[in-house]
């Protein structure tokens, strides 16, 4: 049993029976945070807690009753869990100033937990309240927060294609003070963020040709001992 609707729709009836039956305990994260989770709500949202579905050489992912999820982020599974029972998540405008910023990044986590499990509704009101969380506290996520998006969603990812954007943005802000030696790291660890930034800063310059490094100057890319005057070897067409 699989729907994407809000559970806030149903009728009652339908409602009391996802209610019903046998609790599944989940335990997430590396402090192994564990929940006691209506079996049946979580089937009707989503396949990955219905062994049923399984396809075919696919280990099982309930054991005993109990399901592992050592990846994910137990404050992500906590708006999950309150999206399952209530139908909705909380607005980040309405949390105090110094929440905002960890709630969003749980809704970040969120939203690589709804990939792993096939819930695009959901996934959809994360990365919502993401990219508001950033803008009302006019904070944007640094390397380490951005590798997860790269290891663990897909390569068209709707979230790659924003935290491209937003660090092509720092990248080219004018006002500010780092360069792109900030996401060192990240470039490291995934090249096709690399490549996502410089698309996107073609695309958001709508492809600006730059200058031609071959003309001009011919010293500008020599090296030179200090008061050494340069002998140029070669004069291009503007005498130079």
């Amino acid at each position: 049993m699989s729907s994407s609707s809000n559970i806030s729709e149903l009728s009652a009836d339908t409602f009391a029976e996802l209610l019903s039956g046998p609790l599944l305990e989940i335990t997430v994260g590396a402090e192994r945070k564990s929940w006691h989770i209506h079996h049946n709500l979580l089937r009707h949202h989503s396949k990955y807690f219905d062994d049923d579905n399984l396809i075919n050489g696919e280990e099982k992912r309930i054991r005993d009753g109990k399901v592992d999820l050592p990846e994910e982020d137990p404050s992500a599974f906590r708006v999950f869990v309150k999206w399952l029972y209530q139908g909705r998540i909380d607005d980040v405008s309405t949390l105090k100033a110094d929440q905002k910023w960890n709630y969003a990044f749980a809704c970040q986590n969120l939203y690589i937990l709804c990939e792993k499990i096939g819930m695009h509704e959901l996934k959809n009101q994360a990365i919502d309240q993401f990219r508001k969380g950033c803008y009302e506290t006019r904070l944007v996520p640094g390397g380490d927060e951005i590798r997860p998006i790269y290891n663990r969603t897909a390569v068209n990812s709707p979230f790659r294609k924003l935290v491209s954007r937003i660090a092509a943005r720092q990248i080219m802000d004018p006002d500010s003070r780092r360069d792109a030696s900030m996401y060192l790291e990240c470039f490291k660890a995934a090249p096709n963020f690399a490549v996502d930034v410089l698309n996107a800063i073609r695309e958001g310059t709508e492809g600006v040709l730059l200058d031609d490094p071959t003309e001009g100057n011919s010293c500008r890319y020599h090296e030179h001992v200090n008061g050494e005057t340069c002998c140029k070897t070669v004069h291009f067409k503007d005498g130079v």
